[in-house]
């Protein structure tokens, strides 16, 4: 629910009860500003919050009539119901743990009776105004979110907006499409992007990691077998591209298919007919191939590990997916991004990164890509204390490379000359001393935390003048 601030409209209040002597004190102060309801019991806020969405209540939680609801029960499940209307519980009780009951609830302010109706209205018109604010800054931020995403993938930079583009280009037609790039880049989200964006999007996509299927099993999980066509199989089976029939097929590390069976692939592709094993007839099957591979498939091609003609059938059009490194403004923003997820998914509160912690991940080289920086967070996520990912959770490696990164700024290779560097440093706060103190040798002294003796010996070691 989005607040709606009262310049724009008065902000609709709730008020339950059941003491009517207040209610002409809050009529008096509350009504010029707001659209006050007043309510006799808590059940009967939330008929009222489904026809129009308040933008806050006041509830007293002290009076429990026989059959009601706790108070804080009820400020709980208005919570449970809009994360974004302002709750105020007035209350009689002062003891500090009835008063964190109430805060547990989900309440925005615990205000002790009896109010004073002035202050209700500032701390309401307060709250109303930080929520609106808090709204449209999460607006604001999902809209950020969305430009810097496409599908599940997720990065603002050049390099991924040329992904996201080529996406949208190959996404309408029936084309063969190869995405390359190192392992843990996302080549499989890249695939899944072009299926989501393609009239193929309600047909079936099936996806097969070549690399994990054993070279005995793959032609008959690729093409399909029937009864009796080997040992073991007791039925007939269609395979893969036969379960694609429709959609589409992705091949994932496509260059540790063996030869032999690379030149029945070509066959399918050429044809778009497969073969059962044991099988005496072709069948017709209408899919649309997608491949991956990490390898040098040029290099694999000049050595003959790989068909010269498969390698033309699969690299109608190549997507290049850049490895992390060469898209380091991409790191925070995948940071944040797994952060919420598995905040989300493990039941966790929600917890930042750090800047600090944050400039550090950009240095790192990510040699597992995206894979690797989630497969961090999501520790993060779970071991690290408090709302916060400092630098001190961060792993000893990624600590100790950026360490080194600094130490190569501070000492280049070619080393230096520690005296002059000594020498220079001592000037320059001298000098800045002097000017802070508009040439007094006697205050320049104190703010350097030195004798008056030693500055003047410092400033006749580095000839600087003194008046």
């Amino acid at each position: 629910m989005t607040v709606v601030p009262p310049t724009q409209r008065p902000a609709r209040i709730a008020l339950i009860c059941t003491d009517e002597s207040v209610l002409p004190m809050v009529q008096e102060s509350l009504a010029p500003f707001f659209h006050i309801t007043f309510l006799n019991a808590g059940k009967e806020i939330f008929a009222l919050q489904q026809e129009a969405p308040l933008d806050g209540v006041i509830l007293d939680i002290d009076p429990v009539t026989p059959g009601e609801k706790d108070g804080c029960d009820v400020l709980r499940d208005l919570r449970a119901l809009d994360q974004d209307i302002v709750l105020f519980a007035i209350t009689r009780v002062r003891t500090r743990q009835h008063r964190l009951r109430v805060h547990a609830a989900g309440v925005d302010e615990v205000l002790i009776a009896p109010v004073d109706c002035e202050q209700l209205q500032l701390k309401l018109e307060e709250s109303l105004d930080a929520r609106q604010q808090e709204v449209q800054r999460r607006q604001l931020q999902e809209q950020a979110r969305s430009k810097s995403s496409f599908c599940d993938l997720v990065g603002a930079s050049e390099a991924m907006r040329n992904v996201y583009n080529a996406i949208a280009r190959v996404a309408d037609s029936s084309t063969t499409v190869v995405i390359r790039g190192e392992s843990g880049t996302g080549k499989e989200l890249v695939a899944r992007a072009i299926v989501e964006t393609s009239p193929r999007r309600h047909k079936p996509f099936i996806s097969v990691n070549c690399a994990a299927l054993p070279e005995t099993l793959i032609e008959a999980e690729l093409f399909g077998h029937e009864k009796g066509a080997f040992t073991g199989a007791d039925e007939a089976r269609p395979g893969h591209f036969e379960a694609a029939q429709g959609g589409t097929i992705f091949l994932d590390e496509i260059t540790t298919l063996g030869l032999g069976l690379q030149s029945k692939l070509l066959r399918v592709l050429e044809e778009h007919t497969i073969q059962r094993l044991g099988a005496r007839t072709s069948k017709k099957v209408d899919f649309r191939l997608l491949t991956a591979s990490n390898d040098d498939l040029e290099e694999m091609v000049r050595t003959g590990r790989f068909r010269e003609d498969l390698y033309y059938r699969i690299h109608v059009v190549p997507i290049f997916l850049p490895p992390l490194r060469e898209r380091k403004e991409d790191i925070a923003l995948l940071a944040e991004h797994f952060i919420r997820f598995y905040c989300a998914a493990d039941g966790r509160p929600a917890k930042r990164l750090e800047p600090e912690a944050a400039e550090i991940l950009e240095e790192y080289a990510w040699p597992g890509n995206v894979r690797e920086l989630e497969n961090l967070i999501h520790r993060l996520v779970l071991m690290s204390e408090g709302s916060v990912i400092k630098v001190k959770h961060l792993p000893h490696p990624i600590l100790s490379q950026a360490t080194s990164k600094q130490e190569a700024l501070l000492i280049p290779e070619e080393g230096i000359d520690f005296d002059r560097e000594i020498e220079n440093t001592e000037v320059a706060y001298l000098q800045a001393a002097l000017r802070r103190t508009e040439g007094s040798k006697a205050s320049a002294a104190r703010l350097l935390h030195v004798n008056p003796q030693r500055m003047k010996y410092l400033c006749r070691k580095h000839r600087i003048a003194m008046d």
